[in-house]
């Protein structure tokens, strides 16, 4: 989807950016390929540099509540250093790889309720206008794919998805937000926990896997959370038997609280965290707040199916990301 505008800094007559994203969805850590078409306007101009920058809708927990606001998390320059003449149709093309971190949007062609964006900045004369916003879809790699699939075949159900402003102690994130996928327990576990989040941390070597168990309450004892971290390879991922390894995780997170574990890492290998929580302050803490923005986000959707999404129906999630982030352009322009 493309949106058309006029270089608003120049005001009318001034050059046009269109970015159109290549068909195929990008995985975490990928290559996302592409092309910037310019238009010229009434009378030459000197572009001076050609921004994309990788965008995301966060929510940030703080003691006034709950806000959400829009969060840059990669740029990169794709030309720039040219005169584009009166009236020039110029196409310039573009590969640049995203972070090994960036949030999975969709599951089989299901979304997820997580929505990003390409948003393209055009430098000219000094003046910048960020004229372009562009959805951008991502798949899941392999080894999170046989994770969820894991999930899905044991009767984990998918709930929702988001992303949260903070960070997780103790692992190895390097964006200043991670991506939580709430999961309703299978029936096994049904009478022990209330839900189960699960983040994924990926990086060039393998990936962690963080889980967090919401644990039920007793007659004589209140409920707690339960929060472990395991490690596992981007190779042979085939060769693993993902249903039994996913199962003893879930029977350590459930078992145990959050305590040590081990320290080898490998297929199934787990690891401490650092001071004994998941995240810095515990697991709902140690989050800054973003600007206030509406919620523009409906996401529902039930069941981790045939595989992995069998009878998931996403909800209404956004019909354009053009209205996905009209707030937090509207607060820059003011």
């Amino acid at each position: 989807m493309v949106f058309k505008r006029l270089l608003g800094a120049l005001g009318v007559g001034g050059p046009t950016v269109d970015t159109v994203l290549g068909p195929a969805s990008v995985r975490p850590g990928g290559t996302l390929s592409g092309q910037v078409r310019l238009g010229g306007g009434k009378t030459d101009f000197e572009i001076e540099h050609i921004t994309l920058e990788l965008v995301a809708r966060v929510e940030a927990e703080h003691e006034g509540g709950e806000s959400e606001g829009v969060v840059a998390f990669d740029r990169f320059t794709v030309g720039g250093g040219f005169r584009l003449a009166e009236g020039e149709q110029r196409s310039l093309p573009f590969s640049v790889v995203v972070p090994w971190e960036t949030p999975v949007t969709e599951l089989h062609g299901q979304r997820l309720g997580v929505v990003l964006g390409v948003r393209t900045e055009l430098s000219v004369a000094g003046a910048k206008d960020k004229g372009d916003l562009d959805e951008l879809t991502v798949s899941p790699l392999p080894v999170q794919e046989a994770v969820l699939e894991a999930l899905g075949g044991l009767g984990f159900g998918f709930r929702s998805a988001d992303l949260e402003y903070g960070r997780i102690g103790g692992t190895g994130q390097r964006l200043p937000f991670y991506q939580e996928i709430e999961l309703l327990p299978s029936p096994q576990y049904a009478q022990q926990v209330n839900e189960i989040e699960l983040t994924f941390l990926a990086n060039p070597g393998g990936m962690e896997v963080v889980l967090e168990a919401g644990k039920r309450g007793g007659f004589l004892s209140p409920g707690q959370d339960a929060l472990t971290r395991f490690t596992v390879s981007h190779e042979g991922v085939q060769q693993q038997d993902w249903p039994s390894m996913v199962d003893s995780w879930m029977r350590q997170l459930v078992e145990h609280r959050s305590s040590a574990y081990g320290t080898p890492m490998g297929y199934g290998s787990s690891a401490p965290f650092g001071s004994g929580h998941g995240h810095e302050t515990g697991h709902h803490e140690g989050r800054r707040s973003g600007p206030g923005m509406g919620t523009a986000v409906a996401a529902g959707a039930a069941g981790l199916a045939a595989g992995v999404v069998g009878g998931m129906v996403a909800g209404e999630v956004v019909d354009e990301v053009g209205d996905f982030f009209e707030g937090d352009e509207e607060e820059e322009e003011g």
